[in-house]
């Protein structure tokens, strides 16, 4: 998940033409020449300027207040890939945060991407490359024959999605018995002690 935020002193009006991209609830009518840019970027990028679709009173969603008083902006934004826009909940002002800057805080929350849904569709690669060397080729082809005749003795009157089932996990366990998986290399972390 890739998010992008930061102060872009960009104003993202309500324009018609920008609407994959950006929603309904900004607090500017018009957008600006750092709007129309921060919108290309999110465009090109295939993201959406979340800070633009959660419908909040205008006090929460201004971030820059002029001094006296008269001009509220909401310049500061939140991008998020669009694969992963339903997982950001909510993007509004934080009032009362004690920092020395004349920006509010803005404040997000996302919702954590499911371990288990990763996990489920893990898949095992062969070590297909086995095949070119021609003893890995004949050992393979023994084992599946050697499967395949047991199946042979089987019930004609078998459901045949349950004799498809049979050859289908006989084929895979003998790939994997005489080409083994696929190791994938193990990348370095960029980030050691000197960073």
């Amino acid at each position: 998940m890739k998010i992008l935020l930061g102060d872009f002193n960009a104003e993202v009006g309500k324009e018609n033409i920008f609407k994959p991209t950006i929603g309904n609830e900004s607090l500017h009518q018009d957008s600006n020449g750092n709007g129309v840019r921060i919108v290309n970027f999110a465009t090109s990028k295939n993201s959406g300027c979340k800070s633009t679709m959660f419908p909040h009173r205008d006090i929460h969603k201004y971030i820059l207040t002029s001094p006296y008083r008269k001009t509220h902006s909401q310049i500061d934004h939140i991008l998020i890939d669009r694969r992963w826009h339903s997982s950001m909940l909510d993007v509004r002002k934080f009032r009362g945060d004690d920092c020395d800057t004349d920006h509010n805080l803005v404040v997000a929350k996302a919702r954590k991407g499911s371990k288990s849904a990763a996990q489920k569709f893990k898949v095992e690669i062969l070590n297909l490359r086995k095949l070119y060397d021609l003893e890995f080729r004949k050992q393979y082809q023994i084992e599946i024959l050697n499967r395949l005749v047991t199946l042979e003795n089987l019930n004609d009157n078998e459901n045949i999605l349950r004799a498809w089932e049979n050859i289908k996990e006989n084929i895979r366990t003998s790939a994997k018995e005489s080409l083994g998986l696929h190791e994938l290399q193990q990348r370095k972390p960029w980030f050691d002690e000197e960073c």
